[in-house]
């Protein structure tokens, strides 16, 4: 088991998201290297400000577009943090991906690069695992998140856009919860890449959630 984390950040809901929204077009940018999209962070901007790119295929500007929608949600949004808020998230940043965005999968999945398959899951199982690690007093509320997230991305249960709706569902409790944002940001793709892999085919997640707790959480340091 991971040792104890305690909270890095205690913020008023002004002062998290105050940071989310400092670093919105970052954290759009980061999150749309999940998909393979190759722009570059001015790149990015311009289209989070509704205007074209030459040389960027439709698909990368959908990418960018929806998660954009995504984080307006998990920033503004006055709903409560459950499964719905979970498969909200899902409908708006896998919209043009999947085969039924915002319903959890009924159907078998393979992941590249990994010998893991996850099975089918259930609405069940997202809930009690939301509910679980969420309420497990053991650990601090960050711990708790960060578990969730790799949890859920593991366990595939949406039909596309999993780690974009599991680092979002993450943030949208982080924030409400004054713990500040997370982000895996563009230069430590590589390694999460390889941390994520070593999880997917062994379910230890130690490493991961550690190295996420020590380089991905940012707020404000007084």
């Amino acid at each position: 088991m991971c040792d104890h984390l305690d909270n890095k950040y205690n913020l008023t809901d002004k002062e998290n998201k105050f940071v989310a929204k400092k670093n919105f077009v970052q954290l759009i940018h980061s999150n749309s290297k999940f998909e393979g999209v190759n722009t570059t962070l001015p790149q990015t901007k311009t289209i989070v400000e509704g205007m074209s790119v030459a040389g960027v295929s439709i698909d990368d500007i959908g990418v960018i577009v929806n998660l954009k929608r995504g984080w307006e949600y998990v920033i503004n949004s006055k709903d409560e943090f459950n499964i719905n808020s979970a498969k909200k998230i899902n409908r708006i940043v896998a919209r043009d991906d999947a085969i039924e965005p915002g319903a959890i999968r009924t159907g078998n999945v393979q992941i590249g690069g990994v010998e893991y398959e996850p099975d089918i899951p259930t609405e069940e199982e997202l809930i009690n695992d939301t509910e679980i690690i969420v309420n497990n007093k053991s650990n601090s509320k960050t711990q708790n998140i960060i578990q969730l997230m790799y949890t859920m991305m593991r366990k595939q249960y949406f039909w596309d856009g999993n780690k974009r709706t599991a680092i979002l569902f993450a943030n949208y409790y982080m924030i409400r919860n004054g713990l500040g944002v997370l982000n895996i940001n563009e230069l430590q793709m590589e390694e999460f890449n390889e941390l994520l892999t070593k999880y997917y085919n062994t379910n230890n997640m130690n490493a991961i959630l550690k190295w996420t707790y020590d380089n991905c959480i940012y707020g404000i340091d007084r």
